[in-house]
């Protein structure tokens, strides 16, 4: 069997990180994911709820932000339950596995990298930090 979930959208809002009562990081986000246009033209967006734990929600936390765009590998759970009055709820969670960045930031000034490649890589030189 297979579960596997690969999403490319951005952040409709900051992180909340949170930490459990035994100390283990989770972070929620949800990303807005655009789908492909309709015949009509008419543009659809899917806000998807997605978590992370440990590491990988503490990197999510500290290098993503509203608008952000981001890729995550994971897994999807469905959050199905049945209410007092007996009414059936359902809603899905993808499990975030994997982060990646999916810009690159621009320096500060504005300008390009030297060589015109805004690839990872210069995202590193520019911001004097590792993302990991």
């Amino acid at each position: 069997m297979l579960n596997r979930v690969f999403l490319h959208g951005r952040l409709t809002k900051d992180p909340d990180l949170r930490t459990t009562a035994s100390g283990i990081a989770v972070c929620r986000i949800t990303i807005a994911v655009d789908q492909t246009y309709s015949k009509d033209g008419d543009k659809k967006t899917d806000f998807i709820d997605c978590i992370a734990w440990r590491k990988t929600a503490e990197f999510v936390d500290k290098y993503f932000s509203k608008g952000t765009a981001i890729i995550i590998e994971g897994s999807l759970h469905n959050n199905n339950y049945e209410d007092k009055n007996g009414v059936k709820h359902y809603s899905y969670t993808v499990t975030a596995e994997n982060v990646y960045f999916a810009e690159s930031k621009k320096p500060a000034n504005g300008t390009s990298a030297a060589n015109g490649d805004d690839s990872f890589a210069e995202e590193v030189l520019v911001d004097g930090e590792m993302p990991f």
